[in-house]
């Protein structure tokens, strides 16, 4: 136990010994310090109290200025920031000298009359006040500047207490998650909540966490996408289905990489990539001006216009606009992949075809989609869940849609051909065996699922926390998870 430490766990002894119990079972709040500043500002002019009137606020200590008789003490709660006025002589002999055990840092409770100082600031006169909890810690030195990043998403309870811009920005991204919600059930979607342990990971490229479960005596992957068990409800009958859950891909961490992050997917009977595109926007834009009052916002020194409609422009036209590269002239993997390490773009061991052109589109075409674009008609052999084009069946109904240089949310007019699945999965199978670990594994019981016939039906998933880095202007994605995944401190 360090000095600073020690003092306070003395002061706490010294309340016990004066029978003030430094975490009580019970707190009192009639107020929170938005409601008792709103009275004050309510008085009429030249009145300077709210005789008659009590209130009962409670927060954290976050300043404290001791003036002889008096002493000041700035609350905060959930709502907002109030000073307090302890008086000498208005409150016992023996809740005045207790004072003398107060730290910042802790919580306390104080009843009093809502009243504005000398200066005009809204204050509650204390006639009691009651300890609420003894912190045995000092809270960051610096309370209105903690700036270390990774102490602050490491301990992001002291960024919260220390900075009222992180506070600021979760409660947006709660905002966001609320308007995202709201948006969908208006148009008939219901929430629903799917497996997170799954026998196969499937529904996306990536690699999975693997876990046992005891009681199976078998492993399980955490999914990598809410994908297949959706489309299972529509398969059952659902016809407009969403979910906001979390995500787990055992990939890097980066500056838009989190190993775990919330997804919502979407999908509706009866749609195409098209229709969903124009949900899409509707629905960002839409959550943005409830969320923020605007469409428009800086991120990495762009101003980023969210307003529908957002460009359309298909894979291969950007390509040809972005990397000078034809893709048609390369229609083997052998013949794209020496075009590639030609260029000086890398590519892993064993990709496929697909791979190798989603490699060029991100080298060439993501970082200049930095206003909001749909990029659409993606190769087939990348997308082995989307249907075929019908005048090109070498490409699939697929868009991604991309803000920021980076991409957002991707959707698909779904494939319902059983057959055609089946060949997709196994194709997938073929990759993997050639060494990408991200293809997709063949799932049987989606498969059978689907052999009952899934209607036509668009799809949607996106990365609710790229699109409030956007929304927020923040560089990384660790800046808008409360909680990132960061390397474990060892001694």
């Amino acid at each position: 136990m360090d000095e600073l430490m020690a003092q306070r766990v003395a002061k706490l002894d010294q309340l016990r010994d004066i029978g003030m119990a430094p975490y009580p079972t019970r707190a009192t709040r009639t107020h929170t310090t938005a409601q008792a500043t709103a009275i004050v500002e309510a008085l009429p002019e030249g009145q300077d109290e709210a005789a008659g009137q009590e209130v009962t606020v409670a927060g954290r200590i976050v300043a404290r200025r001791d003036m002889g008789k008096a002493t000041f003490i700035d609350l905060l709660d959930g709502s907002g920031r109030i000073q307090v006025l302890l008086r000498k002589n208005q409150l016992s002999e023996q809740l005045y000298d207790a004072l003398r055990l107060v730290d910042l840092g802790d919580f306390i409770g104080v009843t009093g009359t809502p009243m504005r100082t000398r200066t005009g600031q809204p204050t509650v006169g204390a006639t009691a006040w009651v300890m609420l909890t003894k912190a045995l810690h000092a809270p960051p030195e610096k309370y209105h500047g903690l700036t270390d990043p990774e102490l602050r998403q490491r301990q992001r309870y002291l960024d919260l207490m220390a900075n009222e811009e992180t506070r600021e920005r979760f409660l947006a991204r709660s905002k966001v998650v609320a308007g995202i919600r709201r948006f969908l059930e208006n148009r008939g979607f219901i929430e629903v909540e799917t497996p997170v342990l799954q026998e196969l990971a499937g529904g996306a490229a990536a690699r999975p966490f693997v876990t046992h479960y005891n009681a199976l005596a078998e492993d399980r992957f955490l999914r990598i996408s809410l994908e297949l068990h959706l489309k299972r409800l529509l398969i059952g009958g659902f016809e407009r289905v969403f979910e906001l859950g979390r995500i787990f891909r055992n990939e890097g961490l980066g500056a838009k990489y989190n190993p775990e992050f919330t997804m919502l997917e979407t999908y509706e009977a009866y749609a195409d990539y098209i229709s969903v595109m124009e949900m899409v926007e509707d629905m960002v834009s839409t959550v943005a001006k409830e969320a923020f009052g605007r469409s428009v916002f800086t991120f990495r020194d762009h101003e980023i216009d969210l307003s529908p409609p957002w460009r359309r422009i298909t894979f291969h036209d950007a390509l040809r606009e972005y990397g000078d590269l034809e893709l048609d002239e390369f229609p083997t993997e052998d013949t794209l992949r020496d075009e590639l390490k030609r260029r000086g773009v890398e590519v892993p061991p064993g990709a496929g075809y697909g791979k190798l052109a989603d490699e060029a589109m991100s080298h060439y075409v993501e970082p200049n989609l930095i206003q909001p674009t749909f990029l659409l008609d993606y190769p087939v052999e990348l997308s082995p869940l989307a249907k075929r084009k019908p005048e090109n069946p070498r490409l699939v109904e697929r868009f991604e849609a991309f803000i920021g240089g980076f991409e957002a949310g991707n959707a698909y007019t779904e494939l319902n051909d059983p057959i055609d699945q089946r060949a997709r999965f196994e194709e997938q199978l073929r990759l993997r065996a050639q060494g990408d670990e991200e293809a997709e594994l063949v799932d049987e019981d989606f498969l059978f699922a689907l052999e009952h016939g899934m209607p036509p039906t668009g799809g949607f998933g996106m990365g609710i926390d790229r699109l409030l880095m956007i929304l927020t202007g923040q560089p990384t994605i660790r800046e808008v998870i409360l909680f990132p995944q960061l390397r474990s401190v060892k001694d």
